[in-house]
């Protein structure tokens, strides 16, 4: 596929059994069933005009883009939940599916939840900010310490939760595919990025660690929270652990939108002898947060990526007004 002379700054995301790529007009996600056979998920963008613009202002357009992925990219996971759901079934109770609406937990609800505990960083990065404050306090509270020492030991506390955590859920067999899937992820867009042909065999030649991704950002914002947080202590000391957490919760939009442009920052100077080590700190989780990818996953996200920059130049010229649902169990096929 030709390259541009400059190429675009594409993202993605993994899901159940596939990759969601996410291009100037459209996201697509690809998603491997269990025939083999490989489906899509194909959703032009309608972002808002004030959306557009907001994602252009600096420090802004970190959060911007934080709300943005995550309601976009749960339409997604559903999809792969409910396809991932559909091919545990039998006939005969795919039929009974289909005539009457299931009430409770169904494997479909299961999965999707469990995907997004572990992809929703805005659920978790409050649960990190809130925890690690009472876990600090509990063990050195009383101790005679400065405001930046408890701030950064509650750091620390927060640095460990967040590999403890992902070390645990990565050892399951379903985050350990979902983790071999970012790593495809990963490898497609670098693949990109290098202007060489997409195929398994080039696309497995390179890191599943990327300067851009999500882990990164969220190793980031914990860094540049200590900062953030010891500053605002001294013209505002905190009197009670409860008032410590209420002013993380209060500054957790400036703590997101600094770091975002921080990860924008590595990410340009990542080929600076120096500075390239600025975002080394990111790259060290996500060897907890990828994992090495099969050929054959490989193949789906080079599927996903390449039928988004297939509809990318389509909508470029001929710009569409229709969304397909998340709930589309019979997705357009490539």
């Amino acid at each position: 596929m030709p390259q541009e002379s400059k190429p675009v700054a594409y993202g993605g995301q993994a899901v159940i059994e596939g990759v969601m790529f996410g291009g100037k007009h459209v996201n697509v996600t690809a998603v491997r069933r269990k025939n083999q056979e490989i489906t899509f998920l194909e959703v032009p963008k309608q972002d808002k005009s004030w959306v557009v613009k907001l994602r252009k202002i600096p420090f802004i357009r970190g959060i911007v883009s934080l709300v943005d992925s995550s309601a976009k990219g749960t339409k997604h996971l559903n999809f792969s939940a409910d396809a991932y759901a559909d091919d545990e079934l039998t006939e005969e109770e795919r039929s009974e599916q289909k005539e009457s609406e299931q009430s409770g937990w169904s494997l479909s609800m299961v999965i999707g939840v469990a995907a997004v505990g572990v992809l929703s960083f805005v659920f978790g990065k409050v649960v990190l900010t809130a925890v690690p404050v009472f876990i600090e306090d509990f063990l050195f509270g009383n101790t005679d310490m400065s405001k930046f020492s408890h701030t950064f030991i509650e750091g620390i506390i927060k640095i460990l939760l967040v590999f403890m955590y992902l070390y645990f859920i990565s050892l399951t067999p379903t985050i350990k595919r979902l983790f071999q899937y970012h790593g495809a992820e990963h490898k497609v867009i670098s693949a990109y990025e290098a202007g060489v042909e997409l195929t398994p065999a080039n696309v497995q030649k390179f890191s599943r660690l990327h300067y851009r991704c999500g882990s990164s950002f969220l190793v980031l914002s914990v860094i540049v929270g200590v900062l953030v947080y010891s500053l605002f202590s001294i013209p505002f000391p905190y009197d009670n652990v409860w008032e410590r957490v209420g002013q993380r919760l209060m500054l957790l939009p400036i703590v997101l939108g600094l770091s975002f442009e921080v990860l924008k920052f590595t990410n340009a100077v990542r080929d600076i002898p120096v500075l390239r080590y600025l975002g080394y700190p990111g790259l060290w989780l996500q060897l907890l947060t990828t994992k090495e990818p099969t050929d054959d996953q490989v193949e789906v996200s080079i599927a996903s990526f390449n039928r988004m920059r297939e509809l990318d130049a389509e909508l470029a010229n001929a710009p569409v007004n229709v969304t397909i649902t998340s709930g589309n169990l019979d997705p357009v096929k490539g």
